[in-house]
Protein backbone atom coordinates (compact mmCIF):
# COMPACT_ATOMS: atom_id res chain seq x y z
CA UNK A 1 0.00 0.00 0.00
CA UNK A 2 1.30 3.46 -1.00
CA UNK A 3 1.20 6.91 1.58
CA UNK A 4 -1.61 8.15 2.04
CA UNK A 5 -2.11 11.32 0.19
CA UNK A 6 -3.21 13.75 3.28
CA UNK A 7 -4.43 16.95 2.42
CA UNK A 8 -4.49 19.47 5.88
CA UNK A 9 -5.84 23.05 6.94
CA UNK A 10 -3.23 25.55 5.81
CA UNK A 11 -0.77 26.16 8.29
CA UNK A 12 0.32 29.75 8.87
CA UNK A 13 3.96 28.73 9.96
CA UNK A 14 4.53 26.90 6.37
CA UNK A 15 6.52 30.51 4.56
CA UNK A 16 8.95 30.17 8.04
CA UNK A 17 9.40 26.55 6.78
CA UNK A 18 9.97 27.68 3.37
CA UNK A 19 12.70 30.37 4.30
CA UNK A 20 14.41 28.10 6.97
CA UNK A 21 14.96 25.40 4.23
CA UNK A 22 16.38 28.40 1.50
CA UNK A 23 18.49 29.47 4.00
CA UNK A 24 19.85 25.64 4.23
CA UNK A 25 19.64 25.83 0.27
CA UNK A 26 22.21 28.23 0.53
CA UNK A 27 24.77 26.41 2.77
CA UNK A 28 24.46 23.64 0.58
CA UNK A 29 24.56 24.34 -2.94
CA UNK A 30 26.57 28.18 -2.63
CA UNK A 31 26.70 30.32 -5.75
CA UNK A 32 25.19 27.38 -7.65
CA UNK A 33 21.36 28.49 -8.54
CA UNK A 34 19.64 31.75 -9.73
CA UNK A 35 16.47 31.47 -7.71
CA UNK A 36 14.76 29.37 -5.25
CA UNK A 37 11.07 29.41 -5.18
CA UNK A 38 8.00 28.17 -3.08
CA UNK A 39 6.07 26.32 -4.85
CA UNK A 40 2.97 24.19 -4.70
CA UNK A 41 0.07 24.53 -1.99
CA UNK A 42 1.60 25.22 0.81
CA UNK A 43 2.75 28.87 -1.18
CA UNK A 44 -1.20 29.85 -1.38
CA UNK A 45 -1.98 31.65 1.82
CA UNK A 46 -5.08 30.13 2.74
CA UNK A 47 -5.24 26.94 0.97
CA UNK A 48 -5.18 23.44 2.19
CA UNK A 49 -2.61 21.13 1.25
CA UNK A 50 -0.65 18.08 1.65
CA UNK A 51 1.92 18.91 4.72
CA UNK A 52 5.38 18.91 2.48
CA UNK A 53 6.95 22.41 1.57
CA UNK A 54 7.82 22.24 -2.44
CA UNK A 55 10.41 23.96 -3.21
CA UNK A 56 12.54 24.88 -6.79
CA UNK A 57 16.20 25.62 -7.35
CA UNK A 58 16.98 27.11 -10.57
CA UNK A 59 20.73 26.22 -11.58
CA UNK A 60 22.71 28.84 -12.80
CA UNK A 61 24.62 26.77 -14.97
CA UNK A 62 23.49 23.03 -16.38
CA UNK A 63 26.81 21.50 -14.88
CA UNK A 64 26.24 22.13 -11.49
CA UNK A 65 23.84 19.66 -11.66
CA UNK A 66 26.00 16.63 -10.89
CA UNK A 67 27.39 18.51 -7.43
CA UNK A 68 23.53 19.85 -6.56
CA UNK A 69 22.17 16.33 -6.28
CA UNK A 70 25.59 14.92 -4.27
CA UNK A 71 25.14 17.62 -2.02
CA UNK A 72 21.34 17.49 -1.04
CA UNK A 73 21.75 13.31 -1.18
CA UNK A 74 24.76 13.99 1.16
CA UNK A 75 22.31 16.33 3.15
CA UNK A 76 19.52 13.35 3.48
CA UNK A 77 17.25 14.51 0.96
CA UNK A 78 16.23 10.88 -0.99
CA UNK A 79 16.86 11.45 -5.10
CA UNK A 80 13.47 11.01 -6.75
CA UNK A 81 14.91 10.88 -9.98
CA UNK A 82 13.55 13.25 -13.17
CA UNK A 83 10.54 11.59 -14.17
CA UNK A 84 9.55 13.75 -16.99
CA UNK A 85 12.93 13.65 -18.66
CA UNK A 86 12.51 17.71 -18.65
CA UNK A 87 15.61 17.64 -16.50
CA UNK A 88 14.26 18.49 -13.20
CA UNK A 89 15.24 16.34 -10.18
CA UNK A 90 13.12 15.43 -7.02
CA UNK A 91 14.64 15.37 -4.08
CA UNK A 92 12.04 14.22 -0.67
CA UNK A 93 12.63 14.52 3.37
CA UNK A 94 10.42 12.63 5.24
CA UNK A 95 12.36 12.87 8.40
CA UNK A 96 11.06 16.21 8.93
CA UNK A 97 7.80 17.71 9.61
CA UNK A 98 6.49 19.43 7.54
CA UNK A 99 8.59 17.12 4.52
CA UNK A 100 10.38 18.37 2.42
CA UNK A 101 10.34 18.09 -1.82
CA UNK A 102 13.11 19.92 -4.02
CA UNK A 103 13.18 20.34 -7.44
CA UNK A 104 16.62 21.05 -8.90
CA UNK A 105 15.83 22.80 -12.15
CA UNK A 106 17.94 23.50 -15.24
CA UNK A 107 17.97 27.01 -16.21
CA UNK A 108 14.90 28.03 -18.20
CA UNK A 109 13.23 25.08 -17.19
CA UNK A 110 9.36 25.02 -18.95
CA UNK A 111 8.36 23.17 -15.45
CA UNK A 112 9.17 25.81 -13.06
CA UNK A 113 7.97 28.10 -15.25
CA UNK A 114 4.24 26.90 -15.45
CA UNK A 115 4.65 25.98 -11.47
CA UNK A 116 5.27 29.86 -11.20
CA UNK A 117 2.30 30.87 -12.89
CA UNK A 118 0.06 28.34 -11.51
CA UNK A 119 1.31 29.44 -7.90
CA UNK A 120 0.53 33.05 -9.07
CA UNK A 121 -3.17 32.44 -10.07
CA UNK A 122 -4.12 30.87 -6.77
CA UNK A 123 -2.64 33.64 -4.82
CA UNK A 124 -4.23 35.95 -7.23
CA UNK A 125 -7.51 34.45 -6.90
CA UNK A 126 -9.30 32.89 -4.34
CA UNK A 127 -12.02 31.90 -5.99
CA UNK A 128 -9.83 29.63 -8.05
CA UNK A 129 -8.14 28.89 -5.16
CA UNK A 130 -11.22 27.44 -3.39
CA UNK A 131 -11.82 25.48 -6.37
CA UNK A 132 -8.46 24.10 -6.67
CA UNK A 133 -8.75 22.53 -3.23
CA UNK A 134 -12.34 21.47 -3.61
CA UNK A 135 -10.21 19.10 -6.44
CA UNK A 136 -7.72 18.79 -4.32
CA UNK A 137 -10.28 16.97 -1.33
CA UNK A 138 -11.84 14.81 -3.65
CA UNK A 139 -9.12 13.42 -5.32
CA UNK A 140 -7.72 12.36 -1.62
CA UNK A 141 -10.61 10.74 -0.75
CA UNK A 142 -10.61 8.90 -4.36
CA UNK A 143 -6.91 8.19 -4.22
CA UNK A 144 -6.62 7.63 -0.78
CA UNK A 145 -2.83 5.67 -1.09
CA UNK A 146 -2.20 6.38 -4.83
CA UNK A 147 -0.54 9.76 -4.64
CA UNK A 148 0.37 9.19 -8.48
CA UNK A 149 -2.78 8.75 -9.08
CA UNK A 150 -3.93 11.97 -7.20
CA UNK A 151 -0.76 14.22 -9.00
CA UNK A 152 -2.25 12.85 -12.42
CA UNK A 153 -5.78 13.78 -11.66
CA UNK A 154 -5.16 17.50 -10.91
CA UNK A 155 -3.09 17.60 -14.22
CA UNK A 156 -6.01 19.26 -16.33
CA UNK A 157 -7.10 21.77 -13.82
CA UNK A 158 -3.82 22.81 -13.99
CA UNK A 159 -3.33 22.82 -17.13
CA UNK A 160 -6.11 24.46 -17.96
CA UNK A 161 -5.11 27.49 -15.38
CA UNK A 162 -1.43 27.43 -16.83
CA UNK A 163 -2.69 28.09 -20.28
CA UNK A 164 -5.26 30.70 -19.60
CA UNK A 165 -2.36 32.92 -17.57
CA UNK A 166 0.19 32.07 -20.88
CA UNK A 167 -2.53 33.66 -22.82
CA UNK A 168 -2.56 36.32 -20.96
CA UNK A 169 1.04 37.38 -20.71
Amino acid sequence: MGTKVEIVPYDASWPLEFEKIRQDIHILLPGKFLDIQHIGSTAVVGLSAKPCIDVDIILGDLTDMDFCRAALEHAGYAPRGSRDGDGVWAFLRRDVLPHQRLYVCPPDSLTHTRRVLFRDRLRENSDLALQYQGLKLQLAQKFEYDGDAYTRAKTDFINTINDAAVRDL
